[in-house]
């Protein structure tokens, strides 16, 4: 067992001003979407101006924040919101789901696809691969927060997270940031470094975070408001198994029209 680094959720405090950690986290996730997207337009992976991508990213980020409030509001904790409203707003305590996220992050291609007379595809394709460094960051927030900790664990790096009893757990936020994040990072950036079918790499995001996630899930504490759910799946889990089916039929679907031209 190896012990918790017990951070100050609070990075920087000046008087009545506090910076979490968490909210530093989102920074960086967007900043590293910034940068990617930046080299991606260089080097001609899509018809794109500096200018109207930072528009995008704009987009993103409203689709991001707002979806992945919503999404964990209605997925997670609908009566506890519901009686407490004011609590939606206090984001720098957690409480976003991705799921929620990636459903604002989808609308609002579609939105700026149209404004740019560009498919949803094209769009999304090319925002895939930048996506995953920015789950990384935020599962290292988790980390830090101490919040959404794995379940109880003999391994050599078992940790004691605050709030989460004596007992040794699985560090599965680190877990998910390695999945989810830096090797779905990998995966999708050699997969789109070559021209594919539109539609394929939006199709390998789906499938790869979705199993990641799934694979994740059995060394995270399900949420005890939740629990298990059917065939002793989370929610995590049950919100994957759409994803993993819809990058299956999208990729397939994508191929198939590529052959036909």
């Amino acid at each position: 067992m190896i012990p918790f680094p017990e951070i100050n959720p609070v990075a920087i405090e000046i008087g009545p001003l506090k910076v979490h950690w968490y909210g530093l986290m989102y920074l960086l996730a967007f900043a590293l979407v910034w940068i990617l997207g930046r080299y991606r337009i260089k080097k001609g992976m899509i018809d794109l101006t500096q200018q109207r991508f930072e528009d995008l990213i704009f987009y993103g980020v409203l689709g991001v924040i707002v979806g992945g409030r919503l999404g964990y509001i209605l997925f997670y904790q609908p009566s506890f919101y519901l009686s407490h409203p004011l609590e939606i707003f206090s984001i720098w305590d957690g409480g976003m789901s991705f799921h929620g996220g990636l459903i604002g992050v989808l609308l609002a291609m579609y939105l700026f696809g149209r404004k740019e007379g560009k498919t949803f595809f094209e769009v999304a394709d090319f925002i895939a691969p930048l996506v995953p460094l920015g789950l990384a960051s935020g599962r290292l927030g988790n980390f830090i927060n101490g919040e959404l900790w794995g379940r109880p664990a003999d391994v050599p790096w078992a940790m004691i997270f605050p709030g989460a009893g004596n007992i040794p757990r699985h560090p599965s936020q680190l877990y998910q940031m390695l999945l989810e994040g830096i090797l779905l990072f990998i995966i999708l950036w050699i997969f789109s470094g070559k021209k594919r079918p539109v539609g394929q790499v939006s199709a390998v995001f789906l499938m790869g975070y979705g199993v990641f996630r799934f694979i994740a899930e059995y060394t995270r504490e399900p949420d005890s408001y939740l629990g298990f759910l059917a065939l002793g799946f989370s929610m995590g889990q049950w919100l994957s198994i759409p994803m993993i089916l819809a990058g299956i039929w999208l990729y397939i679907d994508s191929t198939k029209k590529q052959i036909s031209l």
